[in-house]
């Protein structure tokens, strides 16, 4: 049976092996009377989400050093207890998507105002590369203060002790199960209502159907069509693609022919929109690619998103902007206004994060681009050595010299990468939302072509959204600065919350489930 693996790394940090004092499953009495839950043998380095292991005196000396309170301490030893005292926010690989998520959903929903880790981790989440051993005194301390602000948290957030307790011991997953073995899990897991959201509730029903159609076998898998095939014509690849489409309920008719009917295009065309793709209503490689996806494979999709959906903070009902990565879309809601969607263009692969926010709070006009310096080194330099003339065709400039780099800047103009207008929402991934010269992107299906920051296809409405209770910025002001070649920043009156997250399964405003590529 395939095994599900929900931490999925975001940043690619290297940590040596670890050599845990107390390996996994020996039995360790410290602090174990006073905690609520006894410690689960059963999760060992063969089944462990992270291949990292503390050793439970450590945890205890943290206790003892930060002089935690005596209901802290008991729910950090009842924490690690029932983890095995494996690593909650780190593996080899780095950052686990649960300590990601969980930073961003504090910083989003959290009042506290000590911040006490932000340091440490903005350092781990913008590094390359970094080597740490589990044995390390400082990664040691960095794993135990996120458990404290997360316990604090949880404590804060759910005032019902078993609420609390099934969040601390359900939220971060712990032992690997197969696929199928935890989407039982899943659903028979039908308390606990108060730690998981409309959208979890919604996804997790059509978890089932999913989940027995990988118990009986799953649909047929179907031979690749090179040419394009349209309506009102005959095929013999029609008669298996119609049975395909009957049993994921895009078609609902009995037909078995291998005749292209107006059914079967609409039916295609509901399969297009629930996918992604173009809708043209026509067979091709793309629509075959989906469908062959397997029931088994999109059962693990449904709870690698509901695992997410377990981290998304909520959402107040005044101005919001939510960015879901895979959809290539970013949603405005605007409170009392009107709200609306608006096409993106996102970063290519690489270095991204599953979830982060921040608030918008500046609006800037032809804006200058400070060209960072991979794209210096990697992009620029080279094109230098190849063209004299590059910087000023360009419309770029040499200001000064950083680490053996030349500081480069792109003018305000046409030509500039960022378009005619940038939106600062400060965060640690320094991604903010911009204009492009290049509008053709907005043209392709798939849209992952930027260095990591968010293009928008209407940047002037996204402005004017911003703007609006700044009298002051009408549209042909905002107009005049897009185009003024002088760059001006434009604090926003009300900064607006921006949320960006990263679902490839999700149920939509209008009941449908939405499926994307990853």
């Amino acid at each position: 049976m395939k095994t599900i693996i929900l931490s999925v790394s975001i940043i690619i940090i290297a940590f040596c092996t670890v050599s845990c004092n107390n390996s996994p499953g020996k039995p360790v009495d410290n602090g174990e009377k006073n905690s609520r839950s006894t410690r689960d043998y059963s999760i060992t380095s063969a089944n462990s989400y992270s291949d990292l292991f503390l050793d439970s005196n450590q945890v205890e000396k943290f206790i003892t050093n930060q002089h935690l309170d005596n209901n802290i301490a008991d729910d950090m030893r009842s924490f690690y207890n029932a983890r095995n005292f494996e690593f909650a926010w780190f593996n080899s690989d780095g950052l686990t998507e649960q300590a990601l998520s969980f930073r961003s959903l504090y910083d989003f929903d959290s009042t506290d105002s000590k911040k006490i880790l932000d340091r440490s981790l903005d350092s781990l989440m913008i590094e390359d590369t970094l080597t740490i051993a589990a044995t390390d005194a400082s990664s040691i301390k960095t794993e135990l203060l996120f458990t404290w602000r997360f316990i604090n948290y949880i404590t804060a957030k759910y005032p019902d002790q078993s609420a609390k307790q099934a969040a601390l011991k359900e939220l971060i997953p712990a032992k690997k199960q197969g696929t199928l073995a935890m989407a039982d899990a899943v659903l028979a897991a039908s308390g606990n209502e108060s730690i998981i959201g409309e959208s979890y509730i919604a996804l997790r029903n059509q978890l089932k159907r999913y989940a027995d159609a990988a118990k009986s076998g799953g649909w047929q898998t179907l031979p690749l069509s090179k040419k394009k095939i349209k309506q009102n014509t005959s095929d013999s690849l029609i008669q298996p693609l119609k049975k395909r489409l009957q049993q994921t309920s895009e078609l609902a008719t009995s037909d078995t022919s291998n005749i292209f009917t107006p059914e079967l295009g609409t039916a295609i065309r509901k399969f297009q929109q629930e996918h992604g793709l173009k809708t043209d209503g026509a067979i091709s490689q793309s629509l075959i690619k989906q469908l062959n996806v397997s029931a088994l494979e999109r059962t693990q999709q449904i709870l690698i998103n509901l695992e997410r959906m377990r981290w998304m903070p909520s959402i107040a009902k005044g101005r919001t902007i939510l960015v879901n990565i895979p959809e290539y879309i970013l949603h405005v809601f605007g409170g009392n206004d009107p709200s609306f969607n608006m096409d993106i263009v996102v970063g290519k692969e690489g270095h991204s994060t599953v979830m982060f926010t921040g608030n918008l709070d500046q609006v800037v006009f032809s804006p200058y681009w400070n060209l960072p310096p991979d794209i210096i080194r990697k992009e620029v330099l080279p094109s230098i050595k190849k063209d004299n003339h590059y910087l000023e065709e360009h419309d770029m400039e040499v200001t000064g010299e950083e680490n053996g780099l030349p500081v480069i800047r792109q003018l305000p103009g046409d030509k500039n990468e960022l378009g005619k207008v940038k939106f600062l929402f400060p965060n640690s991934f320094n991604i903010y939302f911009h204009d492009t010269p290049h509008k053709e992107l907005f043209n392709n299906n798939e849209r992952a072509f930027s260095h990591g920051c968010i293009r928008l296809r209407e940047p002037a409405k996204m402005a004017s959204f911003l703007l609006k209770d700044q009298p002051e910025w009408t549209a042909d002001r905002i107009d005049e600065a897009m185009n003024s070649g002088k760059e001006k920043f434009v604090r926003v009156k009300d900064p607006v919350p921006v949320l960006i997250y990263y679902y490839t399964a999700w149920i939509d405003d209008q009941n449908t489930l939405q499926w994307r590529e990853d």
